[in-house]
């Protein structure tokens, strides 16, 4: 039995070891959950698309579009408990990480009521807002207000999935996450194919397969052997509450502005009719496993560095941000070639109209270089979100999102004859710009780094 749980810490201990073998045991798990987490959305449109209406799903991508942006604020927010739990295992002190997870509980109880109120009460502004074409407005409403009826649960799987991570177990919320995409499929094909429910079954089944995870994760939590003592004194506003908002909130303003910029972008999109809004939706389904790779990479990049750092390895945090650069961008090659000559094939997955097809992979072949330069953007942000960087991480996807990514597709979206392909653009466009800040301040972070390291000698 001791043997086990020393090989189950050394396995988790990202402080020694081969950096590649450790990171890609690590970071496949992230990958397959957040597969099993793109599908939630991806069956949703693909049953409402199939069994549903045009308008359904018009509604679903839309306001699937404001829940990724609810769900990514908030794992972008917990992050910083799976970089501070790094930080506290890589410095040894174990003894840290409970009423770090008590701080947690209480900071994300109170993040869930603020957000369930306002997307019940204020789900019809915010579907006009996203300037939902007027026959989906109202189903696009009822899929935000279920939603937001439901996010306790949301966010209670993102904060119960950062906490493993932070242990370096990233299994687990794999298995998590899993349950839930079966409960959702099955609920999915229930509620719309035989009830003909619509939107709103697809709503349903959302919450409902993520409410079924967090109860099973809790259970497994509690059974596991973890390396921390964890008791209810714990759970109340702490130090640590403060230190959470500190590293969290810009984390969680970056994912918030990108997604804002993707809501622009749906909006933007949304004024060219009702079969360019459904092409855009049934693209972004796509793009959301596009983004999988450097996703995951971001994620295991961040408690791989944060532990490193914990315990003073700096040439190892290096290394392993270098070492998932040219693994994604490999992966990321392949997509673009994959998307640029055969895109049609995906969109056509998800709805048998022609037109909304078209649509669809016009928009993709503008995006899809993103495919091969979000990598080293998303490798750089791992890198300083490790280091509790997440001002500068903030920063940089602020300039991003307001000098690059919405002047241009709005710009492109206003023109006659507008092009999707050129409004999918925006994407790359930002993010080589927020690669050549990334590569100045890790320039001038070096430095800092090698000062400091002078110093202390």
């Amino acid at each position: 039995m001791e043997t086990a749980v020393r090989t189950r810490e050394n396995m988790n201990d990202f402080t020694t070891g081969s950096i590649p073998k450790k990171m890609l045991r690590f970071m496949l798990p992230i990958f397959g959950s957040l597969v099993l987490q793109a599908m939630y959305g991806a069956v949703d449109l693909l049953v409402v698309g199939r069994f549903g209406t045009t308008a359904g799903l018009s509604g679903v991508s839309t306001g699937s579009n404001v829940l990724n942006m609810v769900t990514f604020t908030v794992t972008g927010c917990a992050m910083a408990v799976t970089i501070l739990i790094g930080h506290y295992l890589g410095e040894k002190k174990p003894q840290k990480v409970g009423p770090l997870i008590g701080a947690a509980i209480c900071l994300f109880t109170v993040i869930s009521a603020i957000l369930c109120f306002v997307m019940v009460v204020f789900a019809r502004p915010i579907a006009v807002l996203m300037q939902s074409p007027a026959e989906a407005v109202d189903l696009t409403a009822s899929y935000i207000r279920i939603c937001g009826a439901g996010i306790f649960f949301i966010v209670a799987y993102n904060v119960i999935s950062a906490i493993f991570r932070g242990l370096g177990d990233s299994r687990t919320p794999l298995v998590f996450v899993g349950i839930a995409c079966v409960v959702n499929i099955f609920g999915d094909l229930l509620l719309v194919a035989v009830f003909h429910m619509n939107v709103a079954g697809a709503a349903i089944a959302t919450v409902a397969a993520q409410a079924v995870s967090v109860i099973l994760s809790i259970i497994i939590m509690r059974r596991k052997n973890l390396p921390f003592h964890m008791t209810g004194k714990y759970i109340r506003f702490n130090k640590e509450a403060l230190r959470i908002i500190r590293v969290g909130t810009p984390l969680a303003l970056q994912e918030f502005l990108t997604q804002i910029s993707f809501m622009f972008l749906c909006a933007f999109v949304n004024r060219l009719g009702l079969t360019a809004s459904s092409g855009y939706g049934v693209a972004s389904k796509l793009i959301s496993f596009v983004m999988l790779v450097p996703s995951s990479l971001m994620q295991s990049m961040s408690s791989f560095i944060s532990q490193n750092v914990g315990a003073k390895r700096e040439d190892r945090a290096r290394k392993a941000m270098g070492f998932g650069i040219i693994f994604a961008f490999v992966i990321g090659v392949c997509i673009f070639l994959l998307i640029w000559f055969r895109g049609y094939l995906a969109a056509g997955i998800f709805t048998k109209d022609t037109d909304v097809i078209a649509d669809a992979w016009a928009y993709l072949r503008g995006f899809c270089a993103e495919a091969m330069v979000t990598p080293f953007l998303f490798s750089f942000m791992g890198y300083f979100s490790g280091h509790e960087k997440s001002l500068f991480v903030m920063l940089q996807s602020i300039a991003q999102t307001f000098i690059v990514r919405l002047p241009v597709a709005y710009f492109m979206s206003i023109q006659a004859n507008a092009s999707l392909t050129k409004i999918g653009l925006a994407a790359p466009l930002a993010t080589t710009f927020g690669i050549c800040i990334n590569l100045v301040y890790y320039i001038i972070f070096s430095r800092q780094l090698k000062k400091a390291e002078a110093g202390r000698q």
